[in-house]
Protein backbone atom coordinates (compact mmCIF):
# COMPACT_ATOMS: atom_id res chain seq x y z
CA UNK A 1 0.00 0.00 0.00
CA UNK A 2 1.38 3.72 -0.94
CA UNK A 3 1.41 6.45 1.84
CA UNK A 4 -1.54 7.91 -0.37
CA UNK A 5 -3.70 4.98 -0.02
CA UNK A 6 -2.89 4.72 3.39
CA UNK A 7 -3.45 8.12 3.86
CA UNK A 8 -6.85 7.66 2.04
CA UNK A 9 -7.59 4.84 4.29
CA UNK A 10 -6.87 6.78 7.72
CA UNK A 11 -9.29 9.65 6.54
CA UNK A 12 -11.98 7.15 5.79
CA UNK A 13 -11.39 5.66 9.25
CA UNK A 14 -11.03 8.56 11.11
CA UNK A 15 -13.96 10.04 9.62
CA UNK A 16 -12.21 13.46 8.12
CA UNK A 17 -13.57 12.55 4.94
CA UNK A 18 -17.18 14.24 4.84
CA UNK A 19 -19.74 13.96 2.03
CA UNK A 20 -22.90 16.21 2.09
CA UNK A 21 -23.26 19.58 1.16
CA UNK A 22 -20.49 21.88 2.05
CA UNK A 23 -19.92 25.59 1.80
CA UNK A 24 -16.00 26.24 1.70
CA UNK A 25 -14.19 29.12 2.78
CA UNK A 26 -13.95 30.11 -0.67
CA UNK A 27 -17.90 30.62 -0.84
CA UNK A 28 -18.06 27.61 -3.03
CA UNK A 29 -20.32 24.66 -2.39
CA UNK A 30 -18.65 21.28 -2.60
CA UNK A 31 -20.60 17.77 -1.83
CA UNK A 32 -16.82 16.57 0.22
CA UNK A 33 -15.16 18.19 2.50
CA UNK A 34 -12.07 17.12 4.38
CA UNK A 35 -11.93 17.97 7.80
CA UNK A 36 -8.06 16.92 8.62
CA UNK A 37 -8.89 17.63 12.80
CA UNK A 38 -10.98 14.10 12.91
CA UNK A 39 -7.87 12.69 11.22
CA UNK A 40 -4.87 14.56 13.58
CA UNK A 41 -6.86 14.01 16.49
CA UNK A 42 -5.66 9.97 16.55
CA UNK A 43 -1.50 10.64 17.25
CA UNK A 44 -0.71 7.52 15.42
CA UNK A 45 -2.34 9.04 12.19
CA UNK A 46 -1.07 12.48 13.13
CA UNK A 47 2.74 10.91 12.97
CA UNK A 48 2.01 9.09 10.06
CA UNK A 49 1.26 12.26 8.15
CA UNK A 50 3.94 13.92 9.34
CA UNK A 51 6.81 11.82 9.26
CA UNK A 52 5.63 11.08 5.31
CA UNK A 53 5.30 15.36 4.60
CA UNK A 54 8.51 15.64 6.66
CA UNK A 55 10.01 13.14 3.87
CA UNK A 56 8.76 15.23 1.35
CA UNK A 57 10.48 18.78 2.73
CA UNK A 58 13.66 17.64 4.43
CA UNK A 59 15.41 18.16 1.10
CA UNK A 60 14.74 21.62 1.52
CA UNK A 61 16.74 21.75 4.86
CA UNK A 62 14.19 24.06 6.65
CA UNK A 63 15.61 25.59 10.45
CA UNK A 64 11.68 25.90 10.98
CA UNK A 65 8.10 25.20 10.54
CA UNK A 66 6.21 27.41 9.95
CA UNK A 67 1.57 27.52 9.82
CA UNK A 68 -1.19 29.14 10.11
CA UNK A 69 -3.34 28.11 12.98
CA UNK A 70 -5.84 26.44 13.33
CA UNK A 71 -5.56 23.83 10.74
CA UNK A 72 -1.74 23.41 10.40
CA UNK A 73 -0.99 23.48 14.28
CA UNK A 74 -1.19 19.69 14.62
CA UNK A 75 0.45 18.85 11.30
CA UNK A 76 3.32 21.45 11.28
CA UNK A 77 4.23 20.53 14.82
CA UNK A 78 4.47 16.84 13.44
CA UNK A 79 6.47 17.98 11.09
CA UNK A 80 9.02 19.83 13.38
CA UNK A 81 8.78 16.93 14.94
CA UNK A 82 10.29 14.73 12.95
CA UNK A 83 12.72 17.38 11.27
CA UNK A 84 13.89 18.10 14.40
CA UNK A 85 13.25 21.98 14.01
CA UNK A 86 11.16 24.19 15.77
CA UNK A 87 7.87 24.94 15.04
CA UNK A 88 6.16 28.33 14.98
CA UNK A 89 2.41 29.18 13.92
CA UNK A 90 0.94 32.66 13.24
CA UNK A 91 -2.75 33.20 14.19
CA UNK A 92 -5.47 35.70 12.86
CA UNK A 93 -5.93 39.12 14.88
CA UNK A 94 -8.56 41.40 13.98
CA UNK A 95 -8.62 39.84 10.99
CA UNK A 96 -4.94 39.49 10.04
CA UNK A 97 -2.14 36.93 10.15
CA UNK A 98 0.15 37.82 13.13
CA UNK A 99 3.15 36.10 14.69
CA UNK A 100 1.31 36.91 18.26
CA UNK A 101 3.28 34.38 20.42
CA UNK A 102 6.70 34.19 18.86
CA UNK A 103 9.73 36.21 17.81
CA UNK A 104 9.93 36.79 14.45
CA UNK A 105 12.91 34.17 13.88
CA UNK A 106 15.24 36.32 11.51
CA UNK A 107 16.84 35.47 8.42
CA UNK A 108 16.12 31.70 8.79
CA UNK A 109 15.09 29.11 5.88
CA UNK A 110 11.57 28.05 6.31
CA UNK A 111 8.55 25.44 5.11
CA UNK A 112 4.76 26.67 5.38
CA UNK A 113 2.83 23.79 6.21
CA UNK A 114 -1.06 23.23 6.16
CA UNK A 115 -3.49 20.30 6.75
CA UNK A 116 -5.46 21.03 3.69
CA UNK A 117 -4.64 23.76 0.57
CA UNK A 118 -7.03 25.05 -1.51
CA UNK A 119 -5.78 28.12 -2.43
CA UNK A 120 -3.06 28.94 -0.67
CA UNK A 121 -4.27 31.93 0.78
CA UNK A 122 -3.46 31.28 4.40
CA UNK A 123 0.17 29.69 3.79
CA UNK A 124 0.73 33.12 1.46
CA UNK A 125 0.15 35.45 4.39
CA UNK A 126 2.09 33.65 6.99
CA UNK A 127 4.69 32.93 4.12
CA UNK A 128 4.53 36.23 3.25
CA UNK A 129 4.78 37.80 7.09
CA UNK A 130 8.01 35.90 8.18
CA UNK A 131 9.54 36.49 4.50
CA UNK A 132 8.94 40.80 5.51
CA UNK A 133 11.31 40.10 8.06
CA UNK A 134 14.42 38.20 6.26
CA UNK A 135 13.39 34.82 6.29
CA UNK A 136 13.63 32.64 3.42
CA UNK A 137 10.39 30.48 2.40
CA UNK A 138 12.06 27.22 0.49
CA UNK A 139 8.80 25.34 0.70
CA UNK A 140 5.42 24.68 1.31
CA UNK A 141 3.68 21.20 2.14
CA UNK A 142 0.06 19.67 3.32
CA UNK A 143 -1.55 16.53 4.24
CA UNK A 144 -4.11 17.42 0.98
CA UNK A 145 -3.95 19.94 -2.26
CA UNK A 146 -7.07 20.48 -3.03
CA UNK A 147 -5.85 23.23 -5.40
CA UNK A 148 -5.55 21.40 -8.63
CA UNK A 149 -2.74 23.72 -9.43
CA UNK A 150 -3.89 26.55 -9.14
CA UNK A 151 -2.65 27.66 -5.56
CA UNK A 152 -1.34 31.24 -5.67
CA UNK A 153 1.75 29.50 -3.85
CA UNK A 154 5.46 30.44 -4.69
CA UNK A 155 7.20 27.32 -5.81
CA UNK A 156 5.90 23.44 -6.21
CA UNK A 157 3.51 22.70 -3.29
CA UNK A 158 4.15 19.08 -1.82
CA UNK A 159 1.44 16.76 -0.50
CA UNK A 160 0.63 13.57 0.38
CA UNK A 161 -2.45 13.40 -1.62
CA UNK A 162 -3.92 16.20 -4.57
CA UNK A 163 -7.56 15.72 -5.16
CA UNK A 164 -10.04 18.25 -6.79
CA UNK A 165 -13.55 17.73 -5.87
CA UNK A 166 -15.85 19.25 -7.94
CA UNK A 167 -17.26 22.71 -6.74
CA UNK A 168 -20.28 24.83 -7.46
CA UNK A 169 -21.15 28.81 -7.17
CA UNK A 170 -24.15 28.98 -4.81
CA UNK A 171 -26.28 29.53 -8.02
CA UNK A 172 -25.17 26.66 -9.94
CA UNK A 173 -25.07 24.44 -7.38
CA UNK A 174 -27.52 20.74 -7.85
CA UNK A 175 -27.42 20.44 -4.21
CA UNK A 176 -28.98 23.85 -3.59
CA UNK A 177 -31.62 22.97 -6.49
CA UNK A 178 -32.30 19.23 -4.92
CA UNK A 179 -32.89 21.47 -1.19
CA UNK A 180 -30.00 19.34 0.71
CA UNK A 181 -29.06 21.99 4.07
CA UNK A 182 -25.82 23.52 3.52
CA UNK A 183 -23.12 23.15 6.26
CA UNK A 184 -20.32 25.53 6.49
CA UNK A 185 -17.50 23.82 8.41
CA UNK A 186 -14.59 26.13 7.29
CA UNK A 187 -12.37 27.67 10.12
CA UNK A 188 -11.41 31.27 8.37
CA UNK A 189 -12.90 34.30 10.64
Amino acid sequence: MTETERLQEMLSESGAHLQGHFCLTSGLHSANYLQCALLLRFPAFAAFAGEALARRLEPFRPDIVLSPAIGGLIIGHEVARALDVPFLFCERQEGVMTLRRFPHPGPVSFVVVEDVITTGGSSLEVGSLIEQGGARWVGTGCIVDRSGGSHRLPGALHSLWGVRFETWSPGECPLCAQGLPLVKPGSRV
